[in-house]
């Protein structure tokens, strides 16, 4: 028989147990939503640093690798804003299904992770849980592009500031992400 004293020790652990279960569960979940095909096996560090503030504002996604949360998305946006608690504010807009389709609204958060130039941040779509990766690999000096990816290497984004590029800033941002080490073949040009 169990005195009342070892109950009370045995309760906390098992609900200890229970958290760490759900947790597990929750970065498995967060794991297979980057399941599927790297398109670049050595995912490089940021090129350069970030200023944050010619980096926020509105962006154009040109291209992107395929993924479920943007499955048959057009007219992709993405609208970046400081928040006054200090993160910042992520808003991505898309056409479903086709650029007059209806719209779908994504609405985050991000942090900056420390030391890295503001080039790394954490992204949140979900409670309190910062999981998402969010890389700047690269950008224009005059941020008028920029290319985005994270450690697996199975996500990218290549955006820019104009809704359609000309022909040669679109080669250009395609090579770019060649010299990075991704395989362009797997790139989905987003309709705008």
């Amino acid at each position: 028989m169990q005195s009342p004293q070892t109950k009370q020790r045995r309760g906390p652990g098992i609900a200890a147990a229970v958290l760490a279960v759900t947790a597990l569960s929750l970065l498995a979940a967060c794991a297979s939503v980057t399941g599927g095909r790297s398109g670049n096996t050595r995912v490089p560090q940021p090129a350069r640093p970030v200023d944050l503030d010619s980096y926020l504002g509105r962006w154009y996604e040109f291209a992107r690798y395929e993924n479920r949360f943007e499955k048959g998305c057009e007219g992709v946006t993405a609208d970046y804003a400081k928040r006054s608690d200090g993160l910042i504010s992520v808003i991505n807009r898309c056409r479903d299904g086709s650029i007059d389709g209806p719209l779908r609204i994504s609405e985050g958060r991000a942090k900056i992770v420390a030391d890295s130039a503001n080039a790394r941040l954490k992204v949140s779509f979900f409670g309190p849980f910062f999981l998402g990766n969010y890389w700047v690999l690269d950008h224009a000096d005059d941020y008028s592009w920029s290319i985005v990816g994270e450690p697996s290497g199975r996500f990218l984004w290549i955006l820019t500031r104009a809704e359609k590029p000309d022909s040669a800033m679109r080669a250009q941002l395609v090579n770019r992400a060649s010299v990075l080490g991704y395989d362009t073949s797997m790139l989905r040009l987003t309709q705008h």
